[in-house]
């Protein structure tokens, strides 16, 4: 069995049990009456910035909501905030709702927060890489599975007809590691999320080459979700929360600047020329800032397609059941947003 065979078995058995006691081993916390949007994301990234950007230009309080952002520490962890009754909505990867269903957990994806796979490809300046097939024979310097950035690389691979497990190797390091093994010379290139790929570029001479999102396509790579009953017993507090996420979105893309200014306020140890470099891959013609919070089935299956094809799910669950668009599709609606 390989590392990364036996890396992805203990990731599906961890999710498994974490999911599983909190749904079947634990008393349910009734939701609280106060119209707080209690939110826990995932960890603090730029992925978030519709969030930020609602909570920070006042959109919830414009719905007669408060906001209380907790950060969870783990892309898995928001699940047991919801589980618990410590917090009504997650802000985390999609795929975490897939996995807490299938442990009897009923989830439902309400918006789309980040609209591609944004993970991006790193090299040094002179380097050639302009596709997938590119990664052969290459060392990819990556986090630690089952981090997109080690994921997608892999599943890319796939996609191009190359075995991620032969074809090339992956050193998985820790955070603030990966650009300074590419500069060092222990990597031939890095996989990286932003604000990593606009520090490579504005601090350590590298080049920005490829984005494997755009490439993929449009996807549901960070969602809201939410837990069924949540729908069911306040749905005056998941369409407020709506309705904030889609003004945010839609003021994002009148004014890019409004991106900068909240980065800077959110990231204030990020330097601001690595904000601003980074500005413009948000936007782009695959946009991580989606433009509305709505999920198409489109963006649902290629979520689904990459997370099934590098084994981080543990069900393939359809779209009917894990997406309920009624609550985005108002939203969109009421700030005329297609």
């Amino acid at each position: 069995m390989t590392q990364s065979s036996m890396d992805r078995r203990s990731f599906l058995a961890a999710m498994g049990g974490t999911a599983g006691a909190l749904s079947f081993g634990l008393p349910r916390v009734a939701f609280a009456q106060s119209q707080t949007a209690r939110i826990s994301e995932a960890i603090h990234l730029g992925l978030y910035m519709p969030l930020y950007t609602a909570i920070n230009k006042g959109f919830f309080e414009e719905q007669g909501l408060g906001s209380k952002l907790s950060t969870a520490g783990g892309i898995a962890k928001p699940v047991p905030a919801l589980l618990s009754g410590s917090a009504d909505f997650a802000v985390t990867g999609t795929g975490m709702s897939i996995n807490a269903t299938a442990e009897g957990a009923q989830m439902v994806n309400v918006a789309k927060i980040a609209g591609q796979i944004s993970v991006f490809v790193v090299t040094r300046p002179g380097m050639t890489f302009s596709g997938p097939e590119d990664f052969e024979g290459k060392t990819i310097a990556t986090l630690q599975f089952p981090s997109n950035t080690y994921t997608t690389p892999a599943y890319a691979m796939q996609q191009a007809g190359l075995d991620p497990e032969t074809d090339a190797t992956f050193l998985q390091l820790p955070f603030g590691a990966q650009l300074q093994a590419v500069a060092d010379g222990r990597a031939d290139l890095a996989t990286v999320f932003e604000w990593d790929a606009s520090i490579g570029a504005t601090q350590f001479d590298l080049e920005v080459k490829f984005a494997l999102g755009e490439a993929l396509g449009p996807a549901v790579f960070s969602s809201t979700f939410v837990t069924k009953e949540l729908t069911e017993e306040q749905p005056e507090l998941v369409q407020g929360y709506c309705n904030a996420i889609a003004a945010a979105e839609k003021l994002l893309h009148e004014d890019e600047q409004v991106f900068v200014e909240v980065a800077t306020k959110e990231f204030p140890t990020v330097d601001p020329a690595v904000i601003e470099a980074a500005r413009p891959r948000f936007f782009g013609d695959v946009p991580i800032v989606p433009r509305n919070p709505t999920i198409s089935e489109q963006e649902w299956n290629t979520l689904v397609a990459h997370e099934a094809g590098v084994g981080t799910l543990r069900a393939d669950l359809p779209y009917s059941q894990m997406v309920d668009n009624s609550f985005a599709e108002k939203a969109a609606q009421e700030f005329g947003l297609s």
